[in-house]
């Protein structure tokens, strides 16, 4: 059984690593998340998560994964059927917020990067074992967030952590102090009251925020 990441890691991690942060699109119209990826990458952000819960996600990471300036994954993908249909749309990497052992063959085939979502140490473990590239903590924010993710470095130095769930650019810092590899951002950071206000200056303020905590 595998119990850590760190000695093959994705060629996508770098990447990630780089970003520190990934908007993870969640909202209940297609329009609406393309519109947040277009604002947010008017912001200067360039990698995007769209959840499966975003209606017909698939036609909506095809048309962005056509832009050679983006790099889409898939959200909360939850069997192998939902993996196929995303990667064949051209999503980069897969996630889904708990241990789902069947997107990791499909991705890993196509060369795509396997997030899977755990809690506690037996969870972790349990994504290392299935073959996840990285291990998504979610969610962070309501199991003691930075501390937590602080807890399970020490027990799993190596494993490359990606906290989400109430992660916001206040407490950004703490979550990569205290040992993640990046971070998830989603409803913190794409608010999309404002998106159907049509107040694009500030979901990018928003952006501009985050961004500049994940560099400081």
């Amino acid at each position: 059984m595998a119990t850590t990441n760190g000695g093959n890691a994705h060629p996508l991690i770098a990447q990630f690593r780089a970003a520190r942060l990934i908007p993870v699109i969640r909202t209940s119209t297609a329009a609406r998340a393309a519109t947040a990826v277009a604002w947010l990458q008017d912001a200067g952000l360039s990698i995007f998560e769209i959840t499966m819960t975003v209606p017909d996600a698939p036609a909506l990471i095809r048309g962005l994964a056509s832009d050679p300036r983006l790099l889409v994954g898939a959200g909360t993908v939850p069997d192998a059927a939902g993996a196929y249909a995303c990667l064949d749309a051209g999503a980069r990497f897969l996630v889904s917020p708990w241990v789902e052992p069947t997107i990791v063959e499909p991705a890993h085939e196509a060369g795509a990067c396997a997030m899977l979502g755990a809690l506690t140490p037996t969870e972790v473990r349990a994504a290392l074992a299935a073959g996840a590239d990285v291990v998504k903590i979610f969610p962070a924010a309501s199991v003691g967030g930075p501390q937590h993710v602080k807890a399970l470095r020490s027990v799993f130095p190596e494993v490359v952590f990606c906290p989400t769930g109430g992660v916001d650019a206040r407490n950004l810092p703490d979550y990569l102090d205290a040992g993640a590899a990046f971070v998830g951002i989603g409803g913190k950071l794409v608010d999309e009251k404002l998106i159907a206000a049509g107040d694009r200056g500030a979901v990018i303020a928003a952006a501009h925020a985050a961004m500049g905590t994940a560099t400081t």
